[in-house]
């Protein structure tokens, strides 16, 4: 594959929708800027669907841009419309402990090389009179109604406040652009109301041209936002979703949908990329595409050893040798599985039975005779078999294989 220019990659990569500046591919690939991306604090980590806007800004990074990540301790006491309604108030102790855990996180993930901002130390001293006098005014209401995200909300009702934040978005980007030198923002489209706001007040306050361009909102095959499970986040913070929670995911993650993860959310290059999708359409079998994307985002995220634990977890798993797993490494792999209070010096029927982990005494007979059933790794043949504490993993775990993929954890 010929070599591209930085803008002709992120295209490739499909991470540009919506922009603004003229001459914005020239800005990309022959100048070093300073841009910004911006995210609410609504928890105390992000998560897997920041992702796509937080790799796209260290790309930047690595093509010789300088970010600036903005944690909105301002625009959070707001909250940004939604199309099903107003966000909920944060409590202002809450939010200052998700701000914290924020910034922590992204210094993290761009190792110290990320300029960290919060709007609230440049809004909190403006005054409402000011504010309208310096902002409001330059800010026509009949075109903050033809916003897509304010629009969208007209026929259920918005307050004012959802109504004003766009004006708050806004003036982030003026602030920064007249006090940082940030002349370019980078978000999620569906942000894209809120920065074309702020390029039109850089426009009308300082006659100077601003840049912003969105990416598409990443969507599993099924259509949901990605990094979503079943309604759940699935968090950056490994202590909230464990690297072998984030693997599953990703290992599972549908054949239709890898190559544009691949381009969306890993550091290979463009050559790197179709190497791997051409191995992996010849065999998917072997989910050499899922197996490579789950390797870059944990690896980027976490390290290296904490993709290695989650691998040697789910290899545990599979084949069934739970025993060569650490504790640390069960508390992971067991942590959504189903568990049941442990009875030691009890028959392994009866656990079985009073766990509803069979139905019956008759099946559970059966599902032993046939060597169905394992307990820490190993299969049980006797019927008659006494759970005590010499058999509990760690001294305080039993782990119960019902078939080849059914867990049970009494403990």
């Amino acid at each position: 594959m010929k070599k591209m220019s930085n803008w002709e990659e992120l295209k490739w990569r499909g991470l540009v929708k919506d922009v603004a500046g003229d001459d914005i591919e020239d800005v990309i690939n022959n100048k070093s800027i300073t841009f910004y991306w911006g995210t609410d604090p609504t928890a105390d980590s992000l998560h897997l669907g920041h992702y796509s806007s937080l790799v796209t800004a260290k790309r930047l990074m690595k093509m010789g841009h300088k970010p600036i990540l903005l944690c909105g301790g301002a625009t959070g006491r707001i909250g940004d419309p939604r199309p099903t309604g107003e966000r909920e108030i944060i409590d202002v102790d809450v939010l200052n402990k998700n701000i914290l855990g924020i910034k922590n996180q992204i210094d993290e993930i761009f190792e110290h090389n990320a300029k960290l901002v919060d709007n609230y130390d440049w809004m909190k001293n403006y005054n409402f009179i000011d504010f309208l006098r310096d902002v409001g005014k330059y800010i026509n209401v009949n075109y903050m109604l033809n916003k897509d995200i304010i629009n969208r909300r007209l026929d259920t009702g918005i307050t004012y406040a959802e109504f004003s934040y766009t004006l708050m978005q806004g003036y982030d980007f003026l602030y920064m652009y007249k006090n940082m030198g940030c002349i370019m923002q980078v978000e999620g489209s569906d942000q894209w109301g809120n920065i074309t706001t702020g390029v039109d007040l850089i426009r009308k306050v300082l006659d100077k041209q601003a840049y912003a361009f969105t990416m598409p909102l990443i969507l599993d095959s099924t259509g949901k936002k990605f990094g979503k499970s079943e309604g759940n986040a699935l968090w950056l913070d490994k202590n909230k979703t464990s690297s072998y929670e984030l693997y599953q995911y990703l290992i599972n993650t549908d054949d239709s949908m890898v190559e544009e993860y691949l381009k969306v959310f890993t550091f290979l290059s463009p050559d790197e990329i179709m190497e791997v999708l051409e191995v992996h359409k010849k065999e998917p079998e072997k989910r050499i595409g899922q197996k490579t994307l789950a390797r870059e985002i944990i690896c980027d995220l976490h390290g290296k050893d904490e993709f290695d634990k989650a691998v040697k977890i789910s290899d545990a798993l599979f084949s069934g040798d739970v025993s060569l797993l650490d504790e640390e490494s069960i508390k992971n792999a067991f942590k959504n599985i189903e568990s049941f209070n442990l009875e030691i010096d009890k028959n392994i029927v009866d656990i079985l039975v009073d766990n509803s982990i069979v139905k019956s005494k008759r099946e559970a007979r059966e599902f032993i005779s046939n060597s169905s059933i394992s307990i820490n790794g190993s299969k049980i043949n006797d019927c008659n078999k006494i759970i005590d504490k010499s058999d509990l993993l760690y001294g305080k775990y039993l782990i119960i294989r019902r078939g080849k993929k059914k867990y049970y954890i009494g403990k």
